[in-house]
C-alpha cells in the first residue's frame, strides 16, 4: 500500500513522533492508523533504551495541589532540548507524574534509590513472616524476591501501576513518551507533602 503525505502527517499529529518513524509504522502495519499508533509503542521502549546514554539538562519542575489543600507535590521532569520541555505531551506527562505521586505516596523514583538499609529490614520481615508460616527453606528467598517486587511497586514511583490506566506502569508511560517525542526523558525527583505529617 502505498503511504500518502497525508497519513503520515495525521499520525504525526496524533502521536508527536518523527516524520520518518512516522511512515516506517504506517509501511509496517499496511497503513493502519491504529497498528502504526501501536507499533511506535511498543518500538518506544527500544528506542528509549538507546537514548539512556545521552544528557538531559533541560525540563521543568511541575506541581500539584489536591483540591483539599492537604497534599502537594513537587516534581523535576528533565529532557535534552527546551524545545521538548514545552511540548504539550511532555507538560501533560509532568502533571499526570505530579497527580501520580499525589494518589499513591512513592519513596523514591526507582527501587537503586532505596536506601540499603531499610531494604535488608523489608526483607528480613519477609523472610520472618515466611518462616512463620512454615515456608521450606529452600523456598523462603523465592517468597523473599516476590515480595520485594510488590514492595518496589508500592513505593517506587517507575515501578508503579499508572494511576489512570494500570495495565501500564509510570515506566512503561515514560518509555511511551520517549517514544514519541524522541528524546531522554527522566523523572529525577520529587517531593511529596502531607499537612500533618512529620
Amino acid at each position: 500500500m502505498e503511504i500518502s503525505a497525508k497519513m503520515v502527517k495525521d499520525l504525526r499529529e496524533k502521536t508527536g513522533a518523527g516524520m520518518m518513524d512516522c511512515k516506517k509504522a504506517l509501511q509496517e502495519t499496511d497503513g493502519d492508523e491504529k497498528k502504526a499508533v501501536n507499533w511506535l509503542r511498543e518500538k518506544g521502549i527500544s528506542k528509549a533504551e538507546k537514548r539512556s546514554g545521552r544528557s538531559a539538562a533541560e525540563g521543568t519542575i511541575g506541581t500539584y495541589v489536591h483540591t483539599n489543600g492537604k497534599i502537594g507535590v513537587i516534581v523535576e521532569v528533565n529532557c535534552e532540548t527546551d524545545f521538548v520541555a514545552k511540548n504539550e505531551k511532555f507538560q501533560e506527562f509532568v502533571k499526570n507524574i505530579s497527580m501520580q505521586i499525589a494518589a499513591a505516596s512513592p519513596i523514591c523514583v526507582r527501587p537503586e534509590e532505596l536506601p540499603q538499609e531499610s531494604l535488608e529490614q523489608e526483607k528480613e520481615v519477609y523472610r520472618k513472616q515466611a518462616q512463620a508460616e512454615g515456608k521450606p527453606e529452600r523456598v523462603v528467598e523465592q517468597i523473599v524476591e516476590g515480595r520485594i517486587g510488590k514492595y518496589y511497586k508500592e513505593v517506587c514511583l517507575m515501578e508503579q501501576p499508572y494511576i489512570k490506566d494500570d495495565s501500564l506502569t509510570v515506566k512503561d508511560l515514560l518509555n511511551e513518551l520517549i517514544a514519541v517525542l524522541g528524546e531522554k526523558i527522566v523523572i529525577n525527583r520529587f517531593q511529596r507533602m502531607e499537612v500533618g505529617e512529620t
